[in-house]
């Protein structure tokens, strides 16, 4: 019996290459976010039902089976290989251009990729650090010689892991470590890998629907750095998930250490497959992701801060608006939809149009401008009534133009930074 946490499921209708009862009843409610449901069209889907994508045979049918089946999704839409946001354009490049917000997908911008550690300007105040838990960047990479995993196959997926496992050889120095893949981990291994918050262990239905869990575990795996501050994901979603992390606040050793990473692995897909270009890329789109929303930087830069005084007062719902509105987003300190006790997982929102370093540069400030107000709400908390009502009265005007500031530079600054770039 098929699995919904890990098996490819097709919606009925969709399996028989027919436009989607469901889909339409989600089209024909109020108040559904699905940005896919926004955009199809049974116009659209009669236009472009019977093509299939030269290298993983991609169809309409598969592109949007995620958000037919479970409308609740964001996006809703998942990309077979590089072909399939070309292919599948008028379907993808309005989700891309409603997504992320401010970039054009008609050629007048160009994405640019600069992991330069020298280029961050701002730092964590000292009253920031000292909030810090910990500080995590992690960014996906696809490899040019295979199709992206959701049309993949088992055998694509070993070819994946066969060769990771050749370039994890060529590292050296702190980036040098061990493979373990799934299916031949012991139980002690897989233990330890789960009790240091390591492993992915895959089990997303909305996931399973797009083709990213399917041959469930064959040709997974993680490979861990002696110090276990490098971490890479073998076909958990992406081809590699290439992770920094490490206690505290040292925000920029844990850029640099990605950056050096993700020359490193580069490096070593060159040598071992004697190719000049190993990474899927396009100059519009940055780097190539199996969803529409992790294109361009592929990255998220996030850290652990405790402000359990901010949480108590205004609530993790205005703390996630204010960060919205420095382009960035809150989180629960387990994940996305955790729950939230004394600290939160602040993160860049923002993906396509920016450099790596300016996405760095979002999470910095998002994380002092909430260590600031954590500060205000603990230091000048007054058993006066009025004034603490004045205090939150502050807090959400400034909560507010923070928001308006973060629309702003989300729609102004793509146009006059990007335009001119390209993608090395």
């Amino acid at each position: 019996m098929a699995d919904p946490y890990f098996d490819l499921i097709m919606n009925e209708d969709l399996a028989n290459n027919e436009y989607p009862k469901d889909l339409e009843a989600v089209q024909a409610s109020d108040g559904h976010k699905c940005l896919m449901a926004q955009v199809m069209t049974k116009e659209l889907w009669e236009k472009l039902k019977d093509h299939k994508t030269a290298s993983a045979g991609w169809t309409l049918a598969r592109a949007i089976n995620t958000g037919t089946c479970y409308p609740s999704s964001f996006v809703g839409c998942h990309a077979g290989d590089l072909e399939s946001y070309t292919d599948y354009k008028e379907l993808f490049y309005p989700v891309i251009e409603m997504y992320h917000k401010g970039y054009k997908t008609d050629g007048s911008m160009k994405h640019v990729t600069d992991m330069d550690v020298e280029k961050i300007t701002t730092g964590l105040g000292d009253t920031t650090q000292a909030k810090i838990i910990s500080t995590r960047i992690r960014t996906a990479r696809n490899l040019k010689m295979f199709p992206l995993n959701p049309g993949g196959t088992k055998e694509t997926r070993l070819e994946i892991a066969d060769l990771m496992e050749k370039v994890f050889a060529t590292l050296e120095g702190d980036l040098a470590g061990k493979f373990y893949r799934h299916t031949s981990m012991t139980p002690g291994e897989t233990q330890n890998l789960v009790d240091w918050h390591f492993l992915f262990r895959g089990k997303d239905k909305m996931q399973a629907a797009s083709g990213y869990h399917a041959d469930w575990p064959h040709g997974r795996g993680i490979f861990v750095s002696a110090d276990e501050k490098f971490l890479l994901w073998i076909n958990e979603g992406d081809h590699i998930r290439i992770i920094s992390m490490e206690q505290g606040g040292d925000v920029k050793s844990v850029f640099s250490r990605l950056s050096r990473g993700v020359a490193a692995i580069e490096a070593g897909l060159k040598a071992v497959t004697g190719r000049d270009d190993v990474y899927m890329h396009d100059e519009i789109l940055g780097k190539i992701a199996c969803c529409p929303s992790n294109l361009g930087t592929c990255m998220r830069g996030s850290v652990h801060i405790l402000v359990p005084k901010l949480i108590a007062k205004i609530g993790f719902d205005e703390i996630d608006k204010i960060a919205r509105g420095m382009n960035c987003q809150a989180r629960g300190s387990s994940g996305e939809h955790s729950e939230v006790i004394d600290r939160i997982d602040i993160s860049n929102w923002r993906r396509l149009g920016f450099p790596e370093y300016l996405l760095v540069q979002d999470m910095i400030k998002c994380a002092n401008t909430l260590a600031a107000m954590e500060i205000i709400r603990h230091d000048y908390a007054h058993s006066d009534p009025r004034f603490s009502a004045v205090l939150d009265d502050i807090l959400k005007s400034l909560s507010v133009c923070l928001f308006i500031t973060g629309l702003y530079s989300t729609f102004a600054l793509p146009m006059s930074t990007v335009s001119p770039r390209t993608t090395p």
